[in-house]
């Protein structure tokens, strides 16, 4: 009998015990399923953040005067942006870029006569980087950057050097000489170090209203310089939003146009992208 009731309570105490080990995982799983589901509402709060940062840039735009014919210039508003926005407890770090400052590598990509003038200056801007010669073959154009890994001679790190002084915008996209950094200037062919230094300084206070205007400057005399390329306006533009919130951080890049015709705004791709890990929480 003892025997029995032995062999009973064992057998009660397995079953609380498979029991409980049961709960246990049911608790954890409700605990992950939480946290997992938070996790989700945070993403979709920066992300609604961050479009609202994009928004709020596109307005910017609007009401910065750009006009088909006038020029592009970083003494306009949208180049003058503060740097950080409050909204509901979290940090918009909001950026606007024109991407006619950026060498257009479409002009080399594109079938058809090879244009001698961008290769030049794509030849030199690689010497800059330090980057070895690299022939870019004619594939037709090409839309997204991480596109160009699919070239041969481009690898990742390769890529990651010539990101921010490259772009891929239509064949006839003109380099905006009032926005190119010094960097780009200094790909025009016989453009020096110092006079693009001294070009980059003066057009802060006086940005060039024509092609013709930057040529006949002084501080480019005697050098001979080809126009072929450059303008003074662009269509075509960044806006980088960079949320943070407690320890959550999400980055957007959208590329944005400007129609021609009709003047309106249109976004030609949303990006996602990460932050490095010097930058994360």
């Amino acid at each position: 009998m003892k025997r029995q009731r032995g062999v009973a309570l064992i057998s009660v105490l397995l079953v609380l015990s498979l029991a409980l080990l049961l709960v246990g995982g049911l608790l954890r799983s409700h605990r992950l399923l939480l946290h997992s589901s938070a996790q989700q509402l945070q993403q979709v709060q920066l992300r609604q953040l961050g479009l609202a940062g994009e928004d709020w840039a596109r307005v910017v735009l609007e009401n910065s005067g750009i006009t088909p014919s006038g020029p592009v210039d970083l003494s306009q508003d949208w180049a003058r942006l503060e740097p950080v926005l409050e909204v509901d407890g979290a940090e918009l770090h909001i950026g606007i870029e024109d991407l006619s400052g950026r060498l257009n590598l479409n002009g080399l990509l594109a079938l058809g006569q090879i244009d001698q003038t961008t290769l030049g200056r794509w030849t030199r801007l690689l010497a800059l980087l330090d980057l070895p010669p690299l022939s870019l073959p004619q594939v037709g154009p090409v839309q997204e950057l991480s596109q160009l890994r699919l070239l041969p001679g481009i690898d990742g790190p390769t890529l990651r050097r010539l990101e921010p002084w490259v772009v891929l915008l239509p064949k006839d996209a003109r380099l905006n000489i009032n926005t190119a950094p010094q960097r780009v200037l200094m790909t025009l062919d016989g453009m020096e170090d110092g006079a693009a230094q001294a070009l980059v300084s003066q057009r802060r206070n006086a940005p060039y209203a024509s092609v013709q205007a930057f040529t006949n400057d002084p501080l480019l005399s005697g050098v001979g310089l080809n126009s072929h390329g450059l303008g003074v306006g662009s269509r075509w533009f960044r806006i980088t939003v960079s949320v943070i919130h407690a320890d959550s951080r999400l980055r957007l890049a959208s590329d944005i146009e400007r129609d021609s015709v009709s003047g309106r705004w249109t976004v030609r791709q949303r990006r996602f992208l990460p932050f490095s890990p010097s930058e994360l929480p």
